[in-house]
């Protein structure tokens, strides 16, 4: 059965140009992240998902819950779980169990892990100010916004058919 948004409506010329939108950003974002799963790799024998569950740590220096921590990477318990197990591993990330709850388990930096962050993070931003250095700064600023300004909108109508 056909829903109502799921019927082809007309398209206007902007609903045209908001697709060729969409098509460019996602080919830039996938490029983009292509060449930095590669230079991660290279560099810092490392993964994406490793550097982004290193990154959300760096942010919360008192470490975060397990579900909190996936939640923020909009990722399952146990895609996390099997990132934070290497990372422990490594000694790059310490695992405690929070007020004796053995089912709950808070995750933070090692001091290993802050700095071997903290030098990829450095590099990591290099790396993007290269891949993007065509786009100004000021142009940069304002897409940014844009794109800060849509995802509010997006979130504001995700909560309203929520509730």
């Amino acid at each position: 059965m056909v829903t109502a948004s799921q019927r082809a409506t007309p398209t206007s010329k902007a609903d045209k140009e908001r697709l060729r939108l969409w098509i460019r950003l996602l080919r830039a974002s996938r490029a983009i992240e292509a060449e930095l799963r590669e230079r991660l790799r290279v560099e810092f024998d490392t993964t994406l998902p490793r550097f982004d569950v290193l990154a959300a740590l760096y942010r919360v220096p008192e470490g975060m819950l397990m579900s909190d921590l996936s939640r923020f990477l909009l990722v399952s318990n146990g895609n996390v779980t099997g990132i934070v197990d290497r990372l422990v591993a490594d000694g790059l990330v310490q695992r405690a169990r929070r007020n004796g709850d053995r089912r709950t388990s808070i995750v933070r930096l090692t001091e290993t892990g802050r700095d071997f962050f903290r030098t990829m993070a450095e590099v990591h931003e290099g790396w993007i100010g290269e891949l993007l250095g065509d786009v100004s700064a000021s142009d940069a600023q304002h897409l940014a916004a844009i794109l800060k300004s849509f995802q509010s909108n997006w979130e504001d109508r995700k909560a309203e058919a929520r509730s």
